[in-house]
């Protein structure tokens, strides 16, 4: 719809913070129609190329930090810290990809007709979706590998973020990318759905990345599914800290903290479930409520550790949540509701099954703790959720908690480290309800490339079922 646009108010203040185009269908469709005719010209593009691009792509973020620093404050309330990581690790992602171009290899395998070769090629154009709560890093995550295996893309970006992703596009684009290889179609929040299916079902969209919840993920798999399309999902999680009686507490309380609180515990792989033994349960719970006292939410010009909740409906579901754990049993010893769109830091001892919270993913500055009285029913109350992503183990005992680590039904454990844990290298994604695929370098080029099976015959053939029927005297036709 040509002119129309969309706004975004800020979280904190309720001031408008961004304005984007309104992209209806037809948008859609028109941007992957753009990736489907710049695919053959980039497909065929030298990976020097596709390198030094990325490279200077990730050159220029410091160049446009000033802007990505006020679109992410403004569209999300983000503190100082989320914006250096976003930035920091945004910048690797692209270096990640500029290094991948030179590993993209095949295979070559004689037989006794002569040769057989296995081909990682391009695949076409790639559908991208990222999410809002790590705007810059994950929009990064989600295009550039695709790019730097020969792709196109057509980035879906956040209603919630419009500006920040629009962002990457700028950046990628002063960074030499040619014109239609990547397209950044923006909608009103009303107008999602018709876009998603626009684009899914798009001849072109030959893959589909989706970072986001369970509930849009699942919607994604089902409408990509009726059109025999792939994905890449990573979604939600309930990420269980196990704390065994031989930890170190302090190290395990700050793992705790910064797992649950960093970014309002708006990251999909948060603590969402600490798991403590009986023994050192309650010495766990006064440090970390100690911790959490001083971690309090404000605005930014107040310098407060915690910025604003995305929306008010998010304030008011974990409100509820709040008032179902402690009515059924959970005791509050930080924290509390929240005000308005802000919520400090609050941990709930003696979370316990029937308690909405035990169940559902939080998504906020909450942290839940459990109590076990032995390893099995720690790893029990662990794997006792749909999720499935990422997880962590603090113990003294290495071989104990690596034997712990591999019963853990996650994607992802860190052993004496937090559960938030990103590295372009390495894979990333999560089992169950999680989703399925992985991001992170080589592992995630079968995401991003088709193996193709190529054979070449260096002499004659035998086809014995022919020789059968010339013997029987069946003419040659």
């Amino acid at each position: 719809m040509a002119g129309a646009a969309f706004q975004r108010r800020s979280p904190a203040t309720g001031i408008i913070a961004s304005s984007a185009p309104a992209f209806r269908r037809r948008d859609a469709i028109a941007a992957a129609n753009n990736a489907a005719r710049a695919f053959p010209a980039w497909s065929r593009s030298l990976p020097a190329e596709r390198r030094t691009i990325l490279n200077r792509a990730a050159a220029l973020i410091d160049a446009r930090a000033d802007e990505i620093r006020a679109a992410m404050q403004a569209e999300i309330g983000a503190t100082e810290l989320w914006l250096r990581f976003n930035l920091e690790v945004g910048r690797q992602h692209l270096e990640a990809a500029a290094a991948l171009v030179t590993q993209i290899e095949g295979t070559v395998l004689r037989d006794p007709s002569g040769l057989s070769f296995a081909f990682r090629e391009p695949v076409g154009v790639c559908l991208a979706m990222a999410p809002w709560n790590a705007p810059f890093v994950l929009a990064m995550r989600a295009v550039a590998t695709a790019l730097a295996c020969g792709n196109t893309v057509v980035m879906k970006a956040s209603e919630i973020c419009p500006a920040t992703h629009l962002l990457v596009g700028r950046i990628l684009s002063e960074a030499g990318l040619p014109d239609g290889v990547l397209n950044i179609v923006t909608h009103a929040p009303e107008h999602a759905a018709e876009v998603v299916e626009a684009l899914i079902a798009h001849d072109a969209v030959r893959r589909i990345n989706f970072t986001g919840s369970t509930r849009v993920g699942r919607i994604i798999a089902e409408t990509a599914a009726r059109h025999l399309k792939r994905c890449l999902l990573e979604l939600g999680g309930k990420a269980p800290l196990i704390v065994l009686e031989d930890a170190d507490l302090d190290a395990a309380v700050d793992a705790a903290a910064f797992g649950s609180f960093f970014n309002q515990g708006q990251i999909c792989m948060a603590t969402d479930r600490i798991v403590v033994m009986d023994s050192v349960a309650d010495d766990f719970a006064e440090r970390l409520a100690r911790r959490a006292a001083r971690l309090t939410a404000g605005e930014l010009r107040q310098g407060c550790a915690l910025g604003p909740l995305v929306s008010a409906t998010v304030a008011e579901r974990l409100a509820e949540l709040v008032r179902d754990a402690t009515a059924k049993g959970a005791v509050l010893r930080a924290g509390g509701a929240p005000r308005g769109n802000f919520m400090d830091a609050t941990v709930l001892d003696g979370v316990a099954p029937g308690m909405v919270l035990y169940a559902e993913e939080c998504f906020g500055p909450v942290a839940s703790i459990c109590r076990a009285g032995t390893e099995d029913e720690a790893i029990g109350i662990a794997n006792d959720t749909r999720y499935g992503l990422s997880s962590a183990i603090f113990s003294r005992d290495s071989a104990r908690a690596l034997r712990l680590a591999r019963q853990l039904e996650t994607g992802m454990c860190h052993i004496n480290g937090p559960t938030l844990n990103d590295r372009p290298d390495l894979p990333i994604g999560g089992v169950k309800d999680s989703g399925y695929g992985r991001f992170g370098g080589a592992h995630a080029l079968d995401e991003f490339t088709e193996l193709r099976w190529v054979s070449l015959a260096d002499g004659p053939r035998s086809y014995p079922f022919l020789d059968a029927a010339r013997v029987a005297g069946e003419p040659d036709q």
